[in-house]
């Protein structure tokens, strides 16, 4: 009995969104899989990373299976043991957090006979990323559930994109630990220091954002990868880039990329990277991996 949590990746218009401007969010075709079956006590193990924490744990993992196992609609549940494969590096930006517990809920689900539209899946899921992130936006648990390609406004339902054919991205991750809360700090320095400048910023990405919706509708590749590599220009401005990320990006591009940029809170962590082709893809992966990266391949939409 088995259950699927995507990972996501922002295209455009992270840190922005914080302030009203709308992001646009892509579901990936790889993330977590998680099983359940019957056993002596409800616990979760992860791999590859070999952990496993019951519902008595005090550790995050062991209290966020809690919060999902409590929250069941079929609650009290008997005794699960659910495995979850990971596919996504942690706290690298790609709501690995969100893929594992919507895993595990839709696990659980299997597991108990209950049948949840994917809306359901991600609000009890919620429960399990308040755990991790405290007020979460809810944007990681929706993708995780839903997959496809979304504009995000804060405070607002996703708006689904009607996409032609899934966008194909190469994912480089520079193993930089990267910290939200810090990144977000940042960018509120930089709109506390120079406000004219912060909201003329502001205005670009959202007029970026809202061609890349208009280009990504229409299946325009070439265009897509153009406002990725305007936002990521913004974006650095702002500090968010590091040294890794940008020779990932240039690497990518000199590969045969339409466009990269970090995705996520920036200052290490991802970057992505999008592709139009098996060759290109080979390509771009070989050159981050050639800078002693990992990367890998993964479908968006």
């Amino acid at each position: 009995m088995s259950g699927l949590g995507r990972g996501k990746a922002i295209l455009l218009g992270e840190h922005a969104v914080v302030y009203g401007v709308p992001a646009i969010a892509a579901g990936l075709r790889r993330g977590v899989v998680a099983t359940a079956r019957p056993g002596p006590q409800t616990v979760l193990r992860c791999a590859p990373w070999g952990t496993a924490h019951g519902t008595d744990s005090d550790e995050d993992l062991g209290r966020a299976l809690r919060a999902v196992v409590d929250a069941h609609p079929r609650a009290p549940l008997p005794p699960l043991e659910i495995d979850a494969t990971v596919e996504l590096p942690a706290g690298a930006g790609l709501g690995c957090s969100a893929a594992i517990g919507v895993a595990v809920v839709r696990a659980l689900d299997e597991a108990v006979g209950h049948e949840a539209p994917d809306a359901e899946v991600a609000e009890r899921a919620l429960a399990w990323e308040r755990v991790f992130h405290g007020n979460p936006s809810g944007l990681d648990n929706t993708m995780a559930a839903h997959g496809g390609i979304a504009v995000y406004v804060k405070g607002t339902p996703l708006t689904h994109l009607d996409v032609r054919k899934p966008l194909r991205l190469v994912i480089g991750n520079t193993a930089e630990p990267s910290s939200t809360k810090e990144m977000v700090a940042m960018v509120a320095r930089h709109r506390e220091r120079d406000p004219d400048q912060f909201e003329a910023n502001l205005r670009a990405i959202e007029t970026l954002v809202r061609n890349a919706r208009l280009a990504i509708e229409a299946g325009d590749v070439r265009a897509v990868g153009q406002l990725m590599d305007l936002n990521q220009a913004l974006l650095s401005a702002w500090m968010l880039s590091t040294p890794s990320i940008e020779d990932l990006c240039a690497a990518s591009r000199e590969a045969g990329a339409a466009g990269a940029k970090l995705t996520g809170a920036g200052g290490g962590g991802c970057m992505i990277a999008l592709v139009d082709s098996d060759e290109v893809a080979a390509a771009v992966i070989a050159a981050i991996e050639a800078l002693g990266f990992e990367a890998f391949e993964a479908e968006a939409g």
